[in-house]
């Protein structure tokens, strides 16, 4: 979600400048990247944030084990006991065993899913971090006089940049971060 975000404004951006019929050339824009993955593993709140998500994934995936076990047993005392059961009994456990499988199923889906419980979860404890480093970002880019800013984490990707262009060391301290330079 973060990065698709991040990639809409940079085509955005993009779009603009040539859209604007802007007559700089290249050599007068003044560009940088951040690596944003870099910034919010050094951000201590990021750290809470994974933990949480951590813990309830935990738990989701108990309940899951406890219900991949039921369905087991189930499963296991049908086997057993087949023969013994009329058609009509036969049907109602083949039955009971289809119904846990889907219950199962939906409760893997509403937790883990493209729109379940943890991806709220996640995009809801990210927002404020994923807020914060963009109003760092875009206090650098003003008050430094960038044109463009670019993530070179995810889905946009840089074939070659400079190093003295990376701007995520002063994100992070803008973001009130101590940082070691050599670390990036």
């Amino acid at each position: 979600m973060r990065k698709t975000v991040l990639y809409g404004i940079l085509c955005l951006a993009w779009l603009l400048s040539g859209a604007m019929g802007t007559t700089a050339s290249a050599q007068e824009q003044k560009i940088g990247y951040v690596d944003s993955d870099y910034i919010l593993s050094k951000l201590p709140e990021y750290d809470g944030v994974q933990q949480t998500l951590q813990r309830l994934s935990e738990n989701w995936r108990g309940e899951l084990q406890k219900m991949d076990q039921e369905i087991e047993g189930l499963r296991k005392e049908f086997q057993a006991k087949e023969i013994l059961y009329t058609e009509e009994v036969r049907k109602e456990k083949k039955q009971e065993i289809q119904d846990k499988v889907q219950q199962r199923e939906q409760y893997l889906q509403n937790k883990f899913g493209a729109d379940g419980e943890y991806y709220q979860r996640q995009k809801e404890l990210l927002a404020p971090i994923q807020r914060k480093v963009f109003q760092a970002v875009q206090a650098i880019a003003q008050r430094d006089g960038y044109d463009f800013i670019f993530d070179r984490a995810g889905d946009v990707s840089i074939m070659y940049s400079r190093g003295q262009w990376n701007l995520s060391n002063d994100v992070l301290r803008e973001l009130g971060v101590n940082v070691d330079e050599a670390s990036n």
